[in-house]
């Protein structure tokens, strides 16, 4: 080949990213070269980062400056404000590129069967992250009048939802948010919030330094029942065998003994009750029905047939992602990704989709932390470039890089570039500067992509 390996990424998050990266460590990016397009649906990099991660975790915002570099990179372009299948399919695609990564991750919020479940004032976590987070296709404003709340669910997302709905509007506004989920966090009257977990402590997927940073806020109590605390010998050999777990359960076990404070604002953790029921009453939120459970001995729990009912005004389900269905892929409709195997892309029949691959969420699911999905990318990047080394991919009908923003044009796309990210950067930078924050998040589609000059 004398022409560099031409490969588009479908999603500009941290997978996406992470792909792009081991592509241009490869061996195929000495000789012939690497040219890589990442395509996203909104006018930003950074997916999930943006969009999924607390305001008030700057922490792990810090892992843009990493991703940063990789874009900086002359090889790479970015054409943000374009959507996967609308803007652009998969045979438009094939027409440009050797190779076709999907990392679209995943934005929807997994289901839960009870009864309850449609009642106004229940509510899935992901469309509350995506408000809080100021994404652009959500609404403006959110309904935050209960003053007590339950949070279904105990992963990291589960408690980024009960401290954002606990801590208090002024707490939050030194962080990104912009000026419409401010004015919202004001009129919040949350001031109990309650976060259930079926299982027991040792099961509990929170990351031990997100949980404790609950502790850290001065308008925040968090309460654990000492009856909570219980471990069989599945628990016990989890914890054993899991550092994570077992820091976690340490810093449970020393709330549930500790004496209840004069903090404000209340944050129960539960353990062992599963929700079977959100109550309403016309048509609205007023409570949530739990069955107690205790451990079997491996681990896993089991209904005791002892109910209890709770006086709530909302509630909110944090029980994991689901992605989007991809057209002109194959689908798992089970587990919400794209069959695969070592990131190649199946077909019902068994066969690689010649060319096309997936990693990230899209690929696994919704689990694990941030960092994770590097493994991901660095195996579905062998395999690309196994199948390139083998002479597998397709030949594209017109590979030159001109021929993608000449289509774009074409069809009257506004896309946004990197440069044009540096400008929206500067953009929200300024915002903050003038209220003397480190940025304001700008959050109509139409203003970011007059500030990206797209």
């Amino acid at each position: 080949m004398s022409r560099p390996l031409r490969v588009a990424v479908v999603g500009a998050g941290p997978a996406g990213i992470y792909a792009a990266d081991a592509l241009l460590k490869s061996a195929v990016a000495v000789e012939p070269g690497v040219s890589i397009d990442l395509f996203e649906r909104m006018p930003a990099p950074f997916g999930l980062i943006r969009y999924g991660v607390a305001p008030d975790h700057p922490r792990i915002k810090g892992i843009i400056t990493a991703l940063h570099q990789v874009l900086d990179k002359p090889q790479i372009r970015f054409f943000g404000n374009v959507d996967y299948p609308n803007d652009i399919d998969l045979d438009d695609l094939r027409s440009f590129y050797d190779a076709v990564i999907f990392s679209t991750g995943a934005t929807a919020d997994r289901a839960l069967d009870i009864p309850g479940i449609d009642l106004e004032g229940s509510h899935g976590a992901a469309d509350f992250v995506s408000w809080y987070d100021g994404h652009p296709d959500v609404p403006r404003t959110w309904p935050l009048d209960a003053e007590k709340v339950a949070v279904l669910g105990v992963g990291n997302v589960a408690l980024d939802v009960a401290r954002i709905l606990a801590k208090t509007a002024e707490e939050l506004l030194p962080t990104e948010i912009p000026p419409n989920v401010h004015e919202g966090l004001k009129a919040n009257k949350a001031r109990e919030v309650h976060v259930f977990g079926r299982r027991g402590p040792a099961q509990a997927k929170f990351s031990p330094m997100e949980l404790r940073e609950l502790d850290h806020s001065p308008n925040i109590e968090v309460i654990v029942d000492p009856e909570d605390i219980d471990y069989d010998d599945g628990s016990i050999a989890t914890r054993r065998g899991n550092k994570q777990a077992d820091m976690v359960a340490k810093t449970l076990e020393n709330w549930a003994i500790r004496d209840i404070g004069e903090r404000p604002h209340k944050l129960f953790l539960h353990f062992f009750e599963s929700p079977t029921e959100i109550l309403g009453e016309d048509g609205r939120v007023v409570g949530l029905r739990t069955e107690r459970t205790e451990l079997d001995g491996t681990g896993n729990v089991k209904g005791t047939g002892e109910f209890k009912d709770w006086d709530l005004g909302a509630v909110y389900r944090a029980v994991g992602y689901l992605s989007d269905e991809l057209p002109k892929l194959p689908w798992d409709v089970a587990s919400g990704t794209v069959p695969d195997k070592g990131g190649r892309v199946i077909e019902e029949t068994g066969e690689h989709l010649q060319s096309t691959y997936v990693t990230g969420w899209i690929r696994r699911g919704p689990v694990g932390l941030i960092g994770h999905t590097k493994g991901d990318a660095n195996e579905t990047v062998a395999s690309l470039i196994d199948d390139h080394t083998n002479a597998r991919l397709h030949t594209p009908t017109a590979p030159g890089p001109a021929a993608v923003e000449a289509f774009l044009g074409e069809r009257n796309i506004r896309f946004t570039t990197w440069e044009g990210w540096y400008r929206l950067d500067a953009a929200e930078k300024a915002l903050g500067e003038a209220e003397e924050r480190e940025r304001v998040k700008i959050v109509e589609r139409e203003d970011m992509l007059k500030a990206s000059g797209a």
